[in-house]
C-alpha cells in the first residue's frame, strides 16, 4: 500500500478487511510502498515518512497482527531494488508501455511530469516486490491483474534465459531419490503422461505430490518442477492473481471513496468531524422540503445503509423516505451510530500505538529483517543464475 495520505473507509473495507482474513490463512507479507510513492509523489517526499508510520499505525490498529503477517517498509529490503534492476535487463519496453494502468494513469494526473523511467518501471518493482518473495498468490483488484499478468511474464522469460543448469537432468534425478522409490515412480509415471500425452491431470496430480515432499529443499523440488514441465530449474515461480472482493464502501457523494474525489472519512477523524461530514451529505435532489417524498435508490446516502444498516433499518429508511414519513437527518441519524462505532475501536487501538512509537518501530524492524532474509535468498539464486556469484 502506498503511504501517499491518511486511510479511509475505503482502504478499510476495500483492502483492510481481506487481509485480516489473509493473515490467517496464508504466510502474508504487507509493505508500505514508499518506492512507490516516489514515482507519482517524487517531487513532494517531504510526507511519506509520517504517512507511512501513520498507515502502519492504522493496520496495527485494524488488527493486522505482526505475529500473524510481515509488516515492513519497502526501502528497508534493498532487495526489492536489485532484482528489480536486474529484471529490468530483460523485460522488453513494449511490455512495460502496454501496461493498461499506465496511459490511464498518466491521463488522470495530467498535472504533474510523469515522463519518467520511475513511472514507466513501477509494474515492473511492483513485479519485483512479488518475485522477491517466491509469491504463490498477490490479493489484487480486477484492475491489477494486468500487473499479475506482467510479473508471470517476467518469471517465465527470466526462467526461460537462466533456469537451465549445465547439470539440471543429473541434479533432477538425484532430487527424486530424496522422494523415497514409490514416490519417484509415481512422480516419472505422471511426467511421461504430461509431457508425451499432454495429460494436464496427470500434472496438476504431479505438482501435488512435489508439495508433499518433505525431504526435498525448495531448490530441489523447484528443480523438479521445472523438470516435470519440460523446463529448466524454476528459480521465479509464477504467481496467481488472488482477486479482492470489490469495495462496497461508497464515498460521501455516492462516488467510489477515494482521496482524489474529496468523499473520504478517514479512520482518524474526530468523532465531531465524522458527524458533520454525514450530516451535511447531499441526499435525493427531489426532497427539496421535509415534506417531499424521495426516493433511496436517487440517494447516496442510501449507499452507506446498504455497509452499516440492517434489513429492519433499511426498510425504515424505504418506507419512511418514500412516503416522507422521516426527513434526512433522521435517516442519517443510524448511519452516523454506526459508522463512530466502527471507527471507535479503531481510533482507541491507534492512539494506544500512537502513545508507544518504539514499539512501533520494533515491529517494523523485525518485519524488515524476516522479509530480507527471505528476499536475500531469492537474490542469491538469482546472482548464481545470472552468473553475478563471484564465489
Amino acid at each position: 500500500m502506498r503511504p501517499t495520505g491518511a486511510l479511509h473507509l475505503g482502504h478499510y473495507h476495500g483492502v483492510l478487511k481481506n487481509w485480516l482474513r489473509l493473515q490467517h490463512e496464508y504466510d502474508c507479507f504487507f509493505f508500505a510502498a514508499d518506492w512507490h510513492a516516489l514515482t507519482t509523489h517524487y517531487d513532494t517526499p517531504e510526507d511519506i515518512e509520517q504517512n507511512t508510520w501513520d498507515m502502519i499505525i492504522d493496520w496495527l490498529a485494524v488488527g493486522i497482527n505482526p505475529g500473524s503477517a510481515c509488516l515492513f517498509i519497502q526501502s528497508k529490503v534493498p532487495e526489492h531494488a536489485e532484482l528489480h534492476l536486474l529484471l529490468s535487463m530483460i523485460t522488453p519496453l513494449g511490455w512495460l508501455e502496454r501496461v493498461p494502468t499506465y496511459k490511464d494513469q498518466q491521463e488522470k494526473l495530467r498535472e504533474k511530469d510523469l515522463s519518467t523511467y520511475g513511472f514507466l518501471g513501477y509494474p515492473l518493482l511492483q513485479s519485483a516486490d512479488i518475485l522477491v518473495y517466491r509469491a504463490g498468490l498477490v490479493p489484487v483488484g480486477e484492475d491489477q491483474v494486468a500487473h499479475v499478468e506482467l510479473t508471470r511474464e517476467v518469471a517465465r522469460r527470466f526462467n526461460h534465459l537462466y533456469g537451465r543448469e549445465p547439470d539440471f537432468e543429473d541434479k533432477s534425478e538425484q532430487a527424486m531419490r530424496k522422494m523415497g522409490k514409490k514416490n519417484a515412480r509415481l512422480y516419472r509415471e505422471l511426467r511421461r503422461r504430461y509431457q508425451e500425452q499432454g495429460d494436464e491431470e496427470a500434472l496438476e496430480t504431479a505438482r501435488a505430490l512435489l508439495g508433499q515432499q518433505q525431504n526435498l529443499s525448495i531448490g530441489d523440488q523447484e528443480r523438479l518442477f521445472g523438470y516435470l514441465e519440460g523446463s529448466g530449474k524454476i528459480i521465479l515461480p509464477e504467481p496467481d492473481a488472488l482477486l479482492t472482493p470489490a469495495a462496497k464502501m461508497p464515498g460521501l457523494d455516492g462516488q467510489k471513496m477515494s482521496k482524489s474525489y474529496n468523499n473520504t472519512i478517514a479512520l482518524r477523524d474526530e468523532p465531531a468531524e465524522v458527524e458533520q461530514k454525514l450530516r451535511t451529505m447531499p441526499t435525493d435532489p427531489a426532497r427539496v422540503r421535509r415534506t417531499d417524498p424521495g426516493d433511496p435508490q436517487n440517494c447516496p446516502v442510501w449507499q452507506l445503509h446498504q455497509v452499516y444498516s440492517d434489513d429492519e433499518t433499511r426498510n425504515w429508511v424505504l418506507e419512511g423516505c418514500k412516503s416522507a414519513g422521516i426527513g434526512c437527518l433522521d435517516c442519517k441519524a443510524p448511519l452516523i451510530e454506526g459508522v463512530l462505532a466502527e471507527l471507535r475501536p479503531i481510533q482507541e487501538q491507534a492512539e494506544e500505538y500512537q502513545e508507544d512509537p518504539t514499539r512501533v518501530r520494533q515491529i517494523v524492524n523485525e518485519g524488515c529483517e524476516r522479509a530480507r532474509d527471505a528476499a536475500r535468498e531469492t537474490l542469491d539464486e538469482v546472482r548464481q543464475a545470472m552468473k553475478l556469484a563471484y564465489r
